[in-house]
């Protein structure tokens, strides 16, 4: 389909380099004794597509879709449940959506949406880096992109999705009530840590990894993708990684001494030793959900910048096995997006 001729500057659109706003203390969810510590795995269910290139809206195959049943099934033999939060190309390929119902039929993985605006109709804004981000979008058209995305899961799945993640983490001022609008309870597009504003994106500076209830009244649970800092200076946080961002190399010295590195949970990018270090601090400091990530075409080689071929693939695997067995050492246990949504839903008191 070929790119609108409109602008960004439309009437209503957001500003870009939204700056996400901290939840109160109020706002932080404590989860009871009952609920142990848990965590969750998402997965960015997804189109393969050049990730060195300008984004664009043709020519996107789902193929890595097929090698899903064998990743699920290593999962699944750790009775750890996956969240697909599926996009509107997978969503609308038959043969993908017949893969999905297959993996999903365990009873405890679920399916979420994940919106890639620039291939998801309507298409009435100009393809730009700026407009990636759906949250920069009028509010009128990112409600229209959202409601294409939930009717077509709702049709190709027969239930109408709860959970929802901005792809490229683009989350504008109007998401949360949108999504509460439509029934969604939980979202996933928060990356604490991370500022997108050079491309026109959202600045997380300001939000911690603790899952928190947001949008009107409360009515979504937000659930952080987990950031944690480690190293010896990791009490300065974010302040201090912006500011070694300014200083050349700044940010590579402090990580090889040890003195401060920010870790995603996830495998793409972010080494195991690392990782297992990461969830060692995060337990250490009292965080009671962990929230981990990784994209669908990275299941299959070539696809994604972080699985090129065979070996890359089975340090992946590999890298799971030992962040599973380490969580179960651990006593960390693993929970449905279900369970979160059901466990939060009559939580209101802060966390410690």
């Amino acid at each position: 389909m070929a790119a609108s001729t409109s602008f960004p500057e439309v009437p209503g659109a957001a500003v870009p380099g939204y700056r996400v706003p901290p939840p109160a203390a109020v706002d932080l969810i404590a989860w009871p004794d009952s609920f142990g510590t848990r965590f969750t795995v998402l997965v960015d269910t997804e189109e393969e597509f050049d990730w060195g290139a300008p984004l664009g809206r043709d020519n996107h195959s789902v193929a890595a879709i097929a090698a899903l049943p064998e990743a699920h099934r290593r999962f699944a033999d750790r009775g750890v449940p996956l969240a697909y939060m599926v996009d509107y190309p997978v969503a609308t390929d038959p043969q993908a959506v017949d893969i999905l119902r297959g993996v999903t039929a365990d009873g405890t993985s679920t399916i979420g949406s994940q919106l890639h605006p620039w291939v998801n109709p309507p298409f009435d804004e100009a393809l730009t880096p700026a407009n990636s981000f759906a949250g920069n979008l009028p509010e009128g058209l990112e409600a229209a992109k959202i409601d294409a995305l939930t009717d077509t899961l709702t049709r190709a799945f027969g239930t109408a999705p709860r959970t929802f993640r901005a792809g490229r983490y683009g989350i504008g001022p109007a998401t949360l009530g949108l999504l509460a609008a439509r029934g969604y309870r939980l979202d996933s597009s928060i990356r604490p840590g991370y500022d997108y504003r050079a491309e026109g994106g959202p600045d997380f500076g300001v939000i911690g990894a603790h899952a928190y209830r947001a949008g009107p009244a409360g009515a979504i649970i937000e659930l952080p993708l987990t950031t944690v800092f480690t190293g010896l200076a990791r009490r300065g946080g974010v302040g201090l990684y912006r500011a070694l961002g300014r200083v050349p190399k700044g940010k590579g010295i402090f990580a090889r001494a040890h003195l401060l590195s920010r870790i995603a949970l996830t495998p793409e990018e972010m080494p195991l030793a690392e990782v297992l270090e990461a969830i060692a601090v995060a337990l250490g400091e009292g965080l009671r959900l962990l929230n981990f990530s990784f994209h669908s075409p990275s299941v299959a080689p070539g696809h994604t910048p972080y699985v090129r071929d065979a070996a890359d693939l089975a340090a992946f695997h590999q890298w799971w096995d030992r962040v599973l067995a380490d969580l179960e050492r651990r006593g960390v246990a693993p929970v449905s997006l279900d369970e979160i949504i059901a466990a939060g839903s009559h939580l209101t008191s802060p966390s410690p």
